[in-house]
């Protein structure tokens, strides 16, 4: 029986502490995702879009079961099994380096946010220290593990953060300074490193440096992405200007304004006459907390549309500020939108993306690109404002109805409505018990009043119990980039209902999760339900 696997590096299957044989790339990258969902199904489906992106070969099916055979012959055969359409990998506790990574990574979020900054910067590096290079670095030309291992390196970045945060905690101003020198120009667009920098630099004498390093910030920000910074690093530059003497206090908690990054909500509008819909939708979920943030965005073609696009979203933003909700807004010129926007997500840390739906919907190349490389859930809305009434959201189980729970959840916290999940009833059995589950862990994540709801397995059925909801949220199928929507999903946009918002999951946390959550693996939904 394997012994240890390792995902923080390349991809390893230990036993006897000897390296396990585990096939070539495509049969690794299968390994690959199973362990980044260690826990949860991952269906077959899903399994078959990611190994091949969106070209598949029509033997799919049967080459994805001779991977897992062949896995299980070099793992053991209780190492991979399966359950119902999918796949899952047995990890016992402590076999798994992400998980030993997480752990560390937790205590050392716990003991910092207490006080005790020494115990923090060793759990932190003791984490840091798992890491054995780039996440999946020999799969790196697998689209299958491509996404995986870029949200493992933003852990590995996010946890290097909060390391240096502890050792300028310690007192070990001088000593980072050099490092994070390195990293922001690694990194020029990362404002946390940017701010531990100007921390670092004022703590140890050099206030001009660390005004300089604000401007050198501000520069790159409004030149490659026309974004100001956020209000964290202009408020630690206000602190520096007026000598405030909180900042060389060994350690604020996490909540303090000059460190803690806002929890972004990037709004996309691909076509400029969406933004009004899409702020009625999102503007509930950036004023519902504290330390949220709205970024608007819109890319352009021609540069002389520049301008007036730029206007436009920021008429929008002087109101949303005005109505108490603090957001940013940027126009920039793009051939590959989907893209651009994806990196604008993945560059500030954002928990969701709403994006309008264009005409031809999946067809359309722009909401294709981002849905594929966006780091984080998205939600594409279509249809007219949200109106009075509850959130519905239809509900199989499916990964991405996971995701569509988070945020319906959040919507109907934030609108302060219940939130209402839809299933199947059939002659012989009905979804009740699989709504029961999904309905506790809401309740024991969020709070607010969850109703269950059974309707005949049609889209007529469904529509009728839509027509009385103010939003309805509705996962993507686990096979949407090969089978598209699906009639459900098609009734439900094409209709005279309620707005509807198409949610696709994505490997980082969603909205609700808690702050020191790192990834999928430590925040979901699924597991809590399934306890």
């Amino acid at each position: 029986m394997v012994q240890e696997f390792r995902i923080l590096g390349p991809l390893e299957a230990l036993r006897d502490g000897a390296a396990v044989q585990l096939g070539g790339p495509k049969q690794r990258a299968v390994l690959a995702i199973l362990l980044a969902h260690a826990g949860e199904t991952v269906p077959a489906g899903r399994l078959i879009d990611r190994l091949w992106d969106d070209d598949p070969p029509a033997t799919s099916a049967n080459v994805l079961q001779g991977y897992v055979s062949a896995l299980r012959k070099a793992l053991g055969r209780d190492a991979i099994v399966t359950r119902g359409a999918g796949y899952a990998v047995v990890v016992p506790d402590g076999t798994l380096d992400l998980q030993l990574f997480e752990r560390h990574a937790s205590i050392g979020a716990e003991a910092l946010d207490r006080g005790d900054a020494q115990a923090a910067a060793g759990s932190f590096r003791a984490a840091l220290a798992l890491w054995r290079g780039p996440a999946l670095s020999d799969l790196a030309d697998e689209p299958g593990a491509q996404s995986i291992a870029g949200r493992l390196d933003e852990l590995r970045l996010a946890a290097l953060e909060r390391r240096i945060e502890a050792d300028l905690a310690c007192g070990r101003d001088a000593e980072v300074v050099a490092e994070l020198s390195e990293l922001t120009a690694e990194h020029p667009l990362r404002e946390r490193f940017r701010a531990l920098q100007m921390l670092a630099l004022y703590r140890s004498g050099r206030q001009a440096d660390a005004l300089d390093a604000y401007r050198d910030a501000r520069r790159t920000l409004v030149g490659e992405l026309g974004i100001e910074p956020g209000p964290a690093l202009q408020e630690l530059e206000s602190s520096i200007l007026r000598q405030d003497a909180s900042l060389l206090e060994p350690h604020r908690p996490r909540g303090g304004p000059h460190l803690a990054p806002a929890r972004i909500v990037l709004l996309c509008s691909l076509e400029l006459g969406s933004l009004d819909a899409l702020v009625a939708i999102a503007e509930p979920l950036a004023s519902a907390a504290a330390g949220r943030q709205l970024v608007l965005a819109h890319t352009v073609s021609a540069q002389h549309d520049l301008e007036g696009a730029s206007a436009v979203l920021h008429d929008r933003r002087a109101a949303l500020r005005a109505r108490g909700v603090e957001t940013r807004a940027a126009a920039f010129t793009s051939v590959t939108p989907g893209l651009d926007l994806a990196r604008l997500a993945e560059e500030q840390e954002a928990v969701l993306i709403v994006v309008d739906a264009p005409a031809r919907l999946l067809e359309d190349a722009r909401l294709l690109a981002l849905l594929g490389a966006a780091p984080c859930d998205v939600a594409v809305h279509v249809g007219r404002d949200p109106r009075p009434g509850s959130v519905l959201v239809p509900f199989s189980g499916a990964s991405h109805d996971w995701a569509a729970v988070e945020l319906g959840a959040w919507l109907a916290a934030s609108r302060e409505v219940p939130l209402r999940l839809a299933g199947a009833r059939t002659e012989r059995n009905d979804a009740s018990r699989l709504l029961a589950s999904a309905s506790l862990a809401v309740q024991r994540t969020v709070g607010v009043r969850v109703e269950p709801v059974l309707v005949d397995p049609t889209p007529e059925a469904l529509l009728g119990a839509a027509a009385a909801a103010g939003v309805v949220v509705v996962g993507l199928t686990d096979r949407w980039q090969r089978e598209g929507l699906g009639r459900t999903r098609t009734a439900l946009f094409t209709g005279d209902g309620p707005p509807t918002l198409l949610v696709r999951r994505g490997e980082r946390p969603g909205g609700l999760a808690p702050r020191e959550s790192a990834t999928r693996f430590t925040w979901t939904l699924l597991p809590i339900a399934a306890t």
